[in-house]
């Protein structure tokens, strides 16, 4: 383990840490461990008997100023909790926006009949969001989405739902019975 020990005017930091004053006796003691050339016990319990370099540093002329913390980026290894299906974060369309993909309906709606929205976050990272009259059927949400993006109408994909996560197997069944008025739905490649 590598260890910097630095001495200011008005005490001693261990690693840019809080300064430690010098006329605190578990400090006295700790520095008279380093200048008997030991390792001192606080360190030999922080390694657990590994070794241990420490590198010492003189600002004697200075009084310590508590460093500025610096960004750690995480490193550690990610776990999905919930569905298995990816989570795809984009930014929010404005309203605007909204209107617009609305606008554009390849999809024909009875304005008679009751409607809802659904949202359908595709696999390459976008989004759709249309209106539906709730007797349209699922396979309708399919034939949206390539006729939306072409690109899709060559591949494989399911249509999965948030949460909980139930993949939409029976296209037949309009938007009210498969009871996704107003939801998420997620498009998933096989």
């Amino acid at each position: 383990v590598q260890i910097l020990l630095k001495l200011w005017r008005n005490g001693f930091s261990l690693d840019d840490g809080e300064l430690r004053s010098y006329s605190d006796p578990i400090n006295a003691q700790f520095l008279e461990s380093v200048k008997r050339g030991e390792i001192p016990v606080e360190l030999q319990r922080l390694v657990h008997g590994g070794q241990v370099n420490l590198d010492m540093e003189d600002h004697q002329e200075q009084e310590y100023v508590k460093p500025r913390l610096r960004f750690k980026a995480f490193s550690g290894e990610g776990q999905k909790l919930g569905s298995l299906t990816p989570e795809i974060v984009s930014t929010p369309s404005s309203p605007e926006e909204e209107e617009k993909s609305i606008l554009n309906e390849p999809v024909l709606i009875d304005d008679s009949m009751p409607a809802t929205k659904i949202q359908i976050r595709l696999a390459d990272g976008s989004r759709l969001i249309q209106r539906f009259n709730q007797t349209h059927r699922i396979k309708h949400i399919r034939d949206f989405i390539i006729q939306s993006r072409p690109a899709f109408a060559t591949t494989d994909f399911v249509l999965v739902t948030t949460f909980p996560s139930k993949e939409l197997t029976d296209e037949s069944l309009t938007l009210q019975e498969a009871d996704i008025l107003n939801t998420v739905i997620l498009q998933q490649l096989k």
